[in-house]
């Protein structure tokens, strides 16, 4: 049986997309309804129908569920087959639930496409301008145990050949923007690359400078209490 929640005047949405970030921020927000006792939501948005997906996005949705029950979550909302924008689904189920608080990651859409057609964060400002936004970042920490990588910087990876060089320097030749972790007790640049693609969270091995596959390397983000809202 569910706990009744006594604070019904805030109420949180999760809003999460493919990746390892979403596990993430679905934590975050359990954690924020639970110090608030106030009811919880998870939302992701997809223009495929829900029979079309692969089995990866399967999987992820398959352990939203999940998290969703462990947490006790009043609803995961899939919105499938959906042809909207983003921000105009978010907005309506935010109406329909009540929604005084909304958690996103990062935002996937590259600055050109934020001047071209406007980011998701405006366009929710615009549509429910009394809602709050958490935007978390992308963490620069990896789930650590060892100590085995050091805290990630900002880097970058540009095209050569058949593989791609990790660099430190913006230029106009770069193909990605990340964080990279580098392994500790190394000379040499080893370690993992994480970044977006596609609109995916990535991580990457980087092996003395070089990346040649762009696979992700599944590894858990590490909440630290340093992560912010920006």
């Amino acid at each position: 049986m569910k706990k009744i929640k006594e604070r019904m005047d805030e109420s949180i949405l999760v809003c999460v997309y493919y990746g390892p970030n979403g596990e993430r921020l679905i934590q975050r927000g359990c954690k924020i309804a639970n110090m608030l006792d106030c009811p919880l939501y998870i939302l992701t948005v997809d223009p495929k129908p829900f029979d079309e997906l692969d089995v990866e996005k399967s999987n992820y949705i398959t352990r939203w569920k999940q998290l969703a029950d462990q947490h006790n979550a009043d609803a995961f909302i899939m919105k499938d087959n959906e042809k909207r924008p983003v921000s105009k689904v978010i907005t309506e189920v935010a109406r329909e639930k009540g929604i005084t608080q909304i958690i996103l990651g990062q935002t996937a859409q590259s600055r050109w496409e934020q001047i071209a057609k406007g980011s998701i964060i405006n366009s929710l400002l615009r549509e429910i301008p009394f809602v709050d936004l958490h935007i978390i970042s992308v963490s620069r920490y990896l789930k650590n145990q060892d100590g085995h990588f050091e805290k990630g910087i900002r880097a970058y990876l540009i095209k050569e050949e058949e593989h791609y060089r990790l660099i430190f320097k913006h230029t106009k030749d770069i193909k990605f923007e990340g964080i990279f972790f580098k392994e500790c007790g190394t000379d040499f640049n080893n370690g993992i690359f994480k970044f977006m693609k596609d609109k995916e969270t990535l991580q990457v091995q980087v092996n003395e400078d070089i990346v040649t596959d762009l696979t992700n390397v599944e590894m858990d983000t590490n909440l630290s209490s340093e992560d912010n809202y920006l």
